[in-house]
């Protein structure tokens, strides 16, 4: 039996949701974190890494759950032009390649912060710089052509490029360099890369965007040749705690509340799947 977890993008409020539902499911004997294989996409890049590396799952929601004070008329950076980008990726007339290469471009050209000072800044939620001696697959699209790429521990790129590029939000923060490349965040695939999973006897997809390509998510799926599988996504409590900005770092304590909250609910069907 192999078992592979993969998660989904989300910003802030879907690392904190991603959070508190894992931390609730192992509470209820449900650890999804022993997982031989882990994927992580974008804020599925973040958590990947903290549960690889052995972060500690109730200290890391204690953190998601200290309340944040935004400073007055601010709520972290507005997603609207990457929910703009995801319309385009997900328009069928453009072929997913040439329409990832736009988003690109896009990327390239927007005005975002230092790369520096963002890797910095993902820096400070990293436990290690160190891969993890777990296989830990990170989703990252090249701003050149478009082309996904998955890292690895043996790719030679370094892990914390790895997970700042895996979260590079076209136009919200900047691509990051690798080697001669110049790479995005890996959420410009659509879907949550469960197909990266295929071999595995059990895969789980814990998607806190999943209303936007579900019909990619269940394909993906299908596309693992798993016997056992499962998507889990937020219910519509947990969208109301995430608030229309995914970004907004007020958001999250409701969101790490809401994982914990339907981890409760998902745990004996999440445990059929597991075990």
């Amino acid at each position: 039996m192999t078992k592979a977890l993969v998660l989904g993008g989300g910003g802030v409020t879907g690392i904190a949701w991603h959070l508190g539902l894992l931390h609730g499911l192992q509470r209820a004997g449900v650890p999804l974190t022993d997982a031989g294989t882990v994927i992580g996409t974008s804020a599925g890049s973040v958590v990947g890494t903290l549960i690889t590396a052995g972060a500690d799952l109730e200290a890391a929601v204690k953190l998601q759950a200290q309340e944040v004070v935004a400073p007055p008329g601010r709520s972290g950076p507005r997603p609207g032009q990457w929910m703009a980008t995801m319309s385009a990726l997900l328009d069928p007339s453009v072929p997913a390649r040439e329409a990832r290469a736009r988003v690109g471009a896009m990327a390239l050209a927007a005005s975002t912060v230092d790369e520096q000072k963002w890797l910095d800044r993902i820096g400070e939620l990293l436990p290690t710089r160190d891969w993890p001696a777990r296989d830990l697959r990170l989703v990252v699209v090249d701003t050149a052509d478009g082309q996904e790429e998955v890292l690895t521990a043996s790719s030679g790129a370094p892990l914390l490029q790895a997970v700042a590029a895996s979260c590079a939000v076209p136009g919200l923060m900047p691509p990051v360099t690798i080697g001669s490349r110049r790479f995005m965040d890996g959420g410009v695939r659509v879907g949550a890369g469960a197909d990266l999973a295929a071999g595995a006897s059990h895969v789980v997809v814990i998607a806190p965007m999943a209303w936007l390509s579900r019909d990619r998510i269940l394909a993906e799926l299908a596309a693992t040749g798993a016997s056992h599988t499962l998507l889990i996504e937020p219910d519509e409590a947990a969208l109301e705690a995430f608030g229309p900005n995914f970004m907004d770092p007020v958001r999250r304590p409701a969101a790490v509340q809401a994982g914990l909250r339907q981890a409760e609910e998902l745990a004996p069907e999440v445990r059929r799947i597991w075990s």
